[in-house]
């Protein structure tokens, strides 16, 4: 059966500039991808591309692959990625002249019909509304881009393109491409088309699935200064093998790609792409030896007739502060010289006719603060913590005369006060993430290829309705008895979370299949809740899924993040922690579980 070999050589703008070649020079591939992107991203790169019309791309792509070129060409490797941002076009011209200068012949396909930021009156005329909330249209927005699928791409490779350089794309697109191309799959593929998404998924974010990100870190902590960048193997069936180059660290095993499976999805049984609408309840894993694990089983359906589409738009300004307190009672003298500053500002404020700040956050970093009333007993009993202060106001001038007036508590207020990293602080714009759909109708896909331009077409798909979807059968579960004794959920579980705008999710994996039904037990959608209700907002639920192939579940805590990215003021603005908290989470088991659990935790079994 005819295969192909992928690899991931980024998972973000500023992911290591080392991971290209290593995977060039020992993963023997056929495609080589690179995904750059997120909202706010997108937001830098149109502001760029306001000042200077050669720039609005991610300049570090053509940075990485300038000494590659030559390697690259004779190796054959065709190289997709979405560095094109805001500008395509000047991102091309930058990897052409790179080219030149090496003496390497390259044809450069880009895609075009993601940025809609010209056309936003348009939509705001036509009624568009947020996805979710509802809430009307932007005056502004900074960018406006649609997530395209994957036919582009394979419409590119099929014209004989070396490299395609993309704008806004769903992660996986790059990944899945390829395939499409490759063994013909058609757009009502649909089976397929969900296993190449969930391949695209599993290595969209380079090392988190090799290792990186992972709950068992000790285990391959020793290869931290080289870690793997992974491949795909991928079968015409859709079957897929995860692997990383010989001779790098971290590990390829059930646990390092299973959490990754589970890492920033919603709703498991509808993981929706421009392409297929996924169903990964179904996805098994298996190990089929050392550092390969293999993944089938993703069900696929019609994909919805919508592309999703993000904006930004400026929302005022911020600013952060942090500082070292230290000695006895640390934590009571930070929270006592923070709210004097506050409350000292907006006095100063209100004489100037500015109003007070809109958004404040005080974190006491070393006294668990993010854990909420779940901190260990004995948290404020440190004698040393970092003071992050961050708050938000309309009026720039505001956030300036804070700034100005917090070294003053060196020695002004209580002792100990030291360390103001980075010296004053700068104010930042707040930029927010506006999501709504936009009918597949409505936008123009194509491919500019040596001079012409190909319009492509799509799987128009059908109406989504997410009440239409079959309710999941009620999985195992477990009673506690008199006998039942605690267990922290890291016993039993690996997990990993991160975030969907400013939702937050938790994927949790039990170690064995016969540990979830106590893991389900207790972490109902409840008990989940209760346990991040300081993270949680007015309009916040929290939802369960159960992925029964995998022996997992996924979590979503909806409005939980504080607005989430570059809108939070949290410390942990993107969920990143949550896993790590629930993680401590009690489990009741039966005693003899609990005593028969070895030393050190198992590693995750099928």
């Amino acid at each position: 059966m005819k295969s192909i070999r992928i690899g991931c050589a980024s998972a973000f703008w500023g992911d290591t500039s080392t991971a290209a070649e290593q995977l060039v020079s020992k993963g023997q591939l056929d495609y080589l991808v690179f995904d750059y992107l997120a909202e706010v991203t997108m937001s830098i790169l149109a502001v760029q591309r306001m000042k200077d019309p050669a720039q609005g791309y991610a300049r570090d792509f053509v940075d990485v692959m300038a000494p590659l070129l030559t390697q690259v060409k004779a190796q054959g490797i065709k190289v997709i990625s979405n560095a094109g941002g805001m500008n395509v076009n000047a991102c091309r011209d930058a990897l052409v002249a790179a080219a030149t200068t090496a003496g390497v012949e390259l044809r450069i396909a880009v895609v075009e019909g993601d940025d809609l930021t010209a056309r936003q009156g348009e939509f705001r005329d036509a009624g568009v509304t947020e996805m979710e909330t509802g809430s009307a249209f932007p005056s502004m927005l900074v960018s406006m881009n649609a997530y395209l699928g994957a036919p582009a791409v394979a419409e590119a490779l099929s014209q004989g393109a070396d490299v395609v350089i993309t704008g806004r794309g769903v992660d996986s697109a790059v990944t899945l491409g390829p395939m499409m191309y490759e063994f013909g799959w058609s757009a009502s593929d649909y089976d397929k088309l969900a296993q190449g998404s969930l391949a695209g998924h599993i290595i969209e974010c380079g090392a988190q699935c090799t290792g990186g990100n992972f709950t068992d870190w000790e285990t391959v902590a020793d290869g931290y200064e080289n870690m793997g960048f992974p491949f795909i193997d991928v079968r015409e069936d859709g079957s897929f093998l995860v692997g990383k180059p010989e001779g790098t660290g971290g590990a390829v095993t059930l646990g390092t790609v299973g959490e990754q499976m589970l890492y920033e999805i919603g709703d498991p049984r509808a993981y929706l792409l421009p392409d297929v609408r996924c169903d990964f309840t179904t996805a098994r894993l298996s190990q089929v030896g050392p550092d390969s694990v293999l993944i089938d089983g993703a069900t696929g359906y019609a994909p919805p007739d919508t592309y999703k589409v993000s904006g930004t738009t400026p929302r005022g300004n911020r600013i952060t502060s942090t500082f070292l307190m230290g000695g006895r009672e640390a934590p009571a003298k930070a929270q006592r010289v923070a709210s004097a500053l506050i409350k000292k500002c907006e006095g100063l404020f209100a004489a100037k006719g500015w109003g007070p700040f809109t958004e404040t956050s005080v974190e006491l970093l070393g006294a668990e603060s993010m854990y909420g009333p779940n901190a260990r007993e004995g948290a404020l009993a440190t004698r040393e913590v970092v003071v992050k202060i961050a708050a938000k106001h309309k009026e720039k001038a505001a956030l300036v005369l804070f700034s100005k007036e917090l070294a003053q508590a060196a020695t002004g207020m209580a002792p100990g006060l030291t360390g103001y990293f980075g010296g004053r602080p700068s104010v930042q714009p707040v930029v927010q993430l506006w999501t709504c759909k936009v009918p597949k109708r409505d936008l123009a896909i194509s491919v500019e290829f040596e001079g012409v331009r190909t319009p492509v077409v799509v799987n128009e798909g059908v109406a989504y309705d997410a009440s239409q979807l079959t309710p999941q059968a009620a999985g195992d579960s477990w009673t506690a008895d008199a006998d039942a004794v605690t267990v922290p959920l890291i016993r039993l579980a690996v997990a990993r979370s991160g975030d969907k705008g400013d939702h937050g999710n938790i994927g949790v994996m039990a170690r064995k299949p016969e540990y979830l039904k106590y893991i389900r037990a207790a972490l109902s959608e409840q008990a989940v809740a209760e346990y991040f209700a300081h993270t949680l907002s007015a309009s916040s639920t929290v939802s369960r899924w159960d992925l029964p192939a995998s022996h997992s579940m996924n979590f979503l805590l909806r409005y939980a993040l504080g607005g989430g990215g570059i809108a939070s003021l949290r410390t942990d603005p993107q969920g990143k922690c949550f896993a790590q908290m629930l993680l401590d989470y009690a489990v009741p088991v039966p005693a003899a579980m609990a005593a028969s659990l070895p030393a050190v935790n198992a590693p995750v079994q099928g």
